[in-house]
């Protein structure tokens, strides 16, 4: 005994896979993004902590972020992209531009051989708002709005 089995709508079915994986694509970049600006917001936060006026000596203390004296560093936390990165992937950096961004963060050897402590800021930033789940929020809204029309 022998049957045939005719299936209609696979044309339409793949058309409508392929859009929807074109929105979701979509709805991930914007996430990225937006979870980009996120990250550089909770930075710039971090980096308003504490203050205190050029040339007076008191910086944070060691393991708290710098203190904010002219805000070139504020100012230098940047988001660059996002960028493919790969099938189905996006890459967005966030960071500081200057110069002395890093030795801050990490601490380590200045020019003039002074020993700087760590003065964490970015990784604090991003622990934040993922513990906080704001980046999970982020990505979970952009696919719902995505996978619901």
């Amino acid at each position: 005994m022998s049957g045939a089995v005719h299936v209609t709508g696979v044309t339409q079915l793949n058309g409508a896979l392929m859009a929807l994986e074109h929105d979701l694509q979509r709805a991930t970049r914007l996430a990225t993004a937006h979870a980009a600006h996120l990250a550089e917001a909770a930075i710039k936060q971090m980096l308003t902590t504490s203050s205190h006026p050029k040339g007076t000596p008191t910086p944070s203390a060691p393991g708290e972020p710098p203190s904010l004296v002219t805000g070139t560093l504020r100012r230098s936390a940047k988001v660059f992209g996002p960028v493919p990165a790969g099938y189905g992937r996006w890459l967005a950096e966030v960071g500081p531009t200057a110069v002395y961004g890093r030795i801050q963060e990490l601490g380590g050897t200045a020019g003039r051989g002074a020993e700087l402590p760590p003065r964490p800021y970015v990784q604090p930033a991003y622990e934040q708002l993922v513990a906080g789940g704001a980046m999970s929020r982020a990505y979970y809204a952009a696919w719902r709005g995505a996978l619901s029309h």
